[in-house]
């Protein structure tokens, strides 16, 4: 079970870095595609709706990564419905673990992946948003001098 539970663990890791990668992706190019129209329209302030849209992209990416754990464990049949697989699997996934509930001794490895899995995409979702305010603002520094 052990061997089962590191190839699983690392197949969901290795899913839901490719949806977090395909949403960075996208945000990067609706945002360098929406620039000029939000500076346009909304002047000196285009830079905290575009940042706000961002944010919301990257919430809903952790969403749907959420979503896939939560559907793994329903299909394993370790929690009894989706409330409580979607509540255990958002707890792990962000490292809150509350404890209330838990996988049985022959699946608590693969929620260990996920609160590691969790991690490393919030810190992946941190630098992204730093490197997007980055841009923005340099862009700007740019245009004043």
């Amino acid at each position: 079970m052990f061997v089962s539970q590191l190839f699983i663990g690392s197949l969901l890791i290795c899913v839901t870095v490719v949806i977090h990668a395909v949403f960075l992706d996208h945000l990067i190019g609706w945002m360098e595609r929406s620039r000029n129209r939000a500076r346009l329209i909304l002047r000196r302030y285009w830079k905290v709706p575009l940042l706000v849209l961002v944010v919301l992209g990257i919430f809903t990416a952790h969403i749907v990564e959420i979503w896939v754990w939560a559907v793994f464990y329903l299909y394993i049949e370790v929690l009894p419905d989706l409330e409580s697989a979607l509540y255990f699997s958002t707890t792990t996934f962000t490292t809150v673990g509350y404890g209330d509930v838990f996988l049985d001794k022959d699946w608590r490895l693969v929620s260990a992946f996920q609160s590691a899995n969790g991690f490393i995409l919030f810190g992946w979702s941190t630098a992204f948003i730093f490197e997007i305010m980055s841009k923005l603002y340099e862009n700007d520094s740019r245009d004043e001098n």
